[in-house]
């Protein structure tokens, strides 16, 4: 891979001068998902957008078709893959480039002896109670990350190379504490909505609630007649419990479950076989932002029945739509909602079908639809992006 000092935009934009200083800071995009966005690749695009408002920065890539999900206008650097054997020579390529300080939104980073600060992100301790890693990783990696994610220690040496960590939650800043991850100093940076405006609130256009329109294959029932759309938002990994959704379908006559993101075809296939005789569930396999936006104003509630999170942006996207939240009863759910939602144990089909069928009396749903829309105003890109800076100040500034 050869190396570029080629801009994104030759006039990009950059923070007044005075606002703070001007310290070189580059920012690892290089875990941006050329394909479609993941957590991951959503948190750093928006976190590099707002922050290259308060002081200039510079995103490192290593494909070029990862600017597709990136915010335009701000500097690129093209440098090695973060899989290839140039990774444990980074600091090198850094140095050269000048970085002062380098923001990684994963704790993985390559490079030895550095002169410039880091700071690296843990989001969550998900895979250590279910080690079983992503299946888009190279089969090498997969079994490093398995090995990894069975002992604390490796965990300490990444996160102490650091000069200060960044979690995204006070959940999991107490489960790093707990654990005794890291001996630096935690910063919680919020995860923040991508929907609508900047300050991450859902554009509402005067549409009158009604039943979402669905363009996806149904899997089993007649499809006519009305039904309340039930939307489910996130990955299929094991944690992520579907089947549990699945199953208490068929406690919901009435309602339509729609599973909204890209999903494995074998995975699929399982899903399918799970769902009960008689339910309705379309399989959308990834839905653009413009008709999340839609669904989600259209919707009866959002649901998730995840055994465990690292924040749970879909939630907060939900909240911010004036859409009830159905989901499972655990910390971090209770932390990002501000309890505004409706819970159930995630192990309990009937537990999340009394959920969907509380969410039904008018008074009490617009009540807590109000009180989870207020709270939800107070998560925005261009706040956690003060944080982070705040935090690189204290560190180099």
């Amino acid at each position: 891979m050869s190396f570029s000092d080629q801009p994104a935009s030759e006039s990009a934009p950059v923070p007044s001068e005075g606002a703070v200083p001007r310290k070189r800071v580059f920012v690892d995009a290089r875990w941006t998902r050329t394909d479609f966005p993941d957590g991951i690749s959503r948190y750093g695009a928006g976190i590099i957008e707002a922050l290259h408002r308060i002081r200039p920065v510079t995103m490192l890539i290593h494909d070029t078709r990862q600017l597709r999900l990136l915010p335009s206008g701000v500097p690129h650097r093209l440098i090695n893959s973060p899989f290839s054997p140039r990774e444990l020579w980074l600091s090198r390529t850094l140095h050269r480039l000048g970085a002062e300080v380098v923001f990684s939104p994963l704790q993985v980073i390559g490079g030895f002896r550095r002169r410039y600060a880091l700071v690296l992100t843990l989001h969550d301790l998900i895979y250590y109670r279910d080690p079983r890693p992503p299946g888009f990783l190279p089969l090498p990696v997969r079994i490093a990350w398995w090995l990894f994610h069975h002992a604390w220690w490796p965990q300490r040496v990444l996160l102490n190379r650091a000069d200060a960590v960044v979690t995204v939650s006070e959940t999991t800043k107490h489960l790093i504490e707990r654990h005794r991850l890291t001996a630096r100093p935690v910063t919680v940076v919020p995860n923040a909505p991508g929907t609508g405006g900047s300050d991450g609130s859902v554009e509402r256009d005067g549409e009158a609630p009604g039943v979402a329109e669905t363009a996806g294959e149904v899997s089993s029932g007649s499809g006519t007649g009305e039904r309340r759309e039930l939307l489910y938002m996130g990955s299929f990994m094991p944690y992520k419990n579907v089947a549990t959704l699945l199953a208490g379908m068929s406690r919901l006559p009435g309602y339509r479950l729609q599973l909204l993101s890209r999903i494995p075809p074998e995975r699929e296939r399982e899903l399918r076989e799970a769902v009960p005789e008689g339910v309705e569930v379309v399989f959308r396999n990834g839905v653009e932002e413009r008709e999340y936006r839609r669904l989600l104003r259209g919707a009866a509630a959002l649901v998730t029945a995840s055994r465990d999170e690292g924040f749970g942006l879909p939630v907060i996207e939900a909240m911010n739509a004036g859409t009830p939240v159905v989901c499972s009863d655990i910390p971090i759910f209770r932390e990002v909602s501000g309890g505004q939602a409706w819970f159930f144990d995630p192990e309990s089909p009937a537990g999340f079908a009394a959920a969907v069928r509380r969410t039904e009396n008018v008074e009490s749903r617009d009540s807590v639809v109000a009180a989870a829309r207020a709270h939800a105003a107070g998560f925005g890109w261009d706040s956690s992006a003060r944080k982070l800076s705040e935090l690189i100040s204290r560190l180099v500034d």
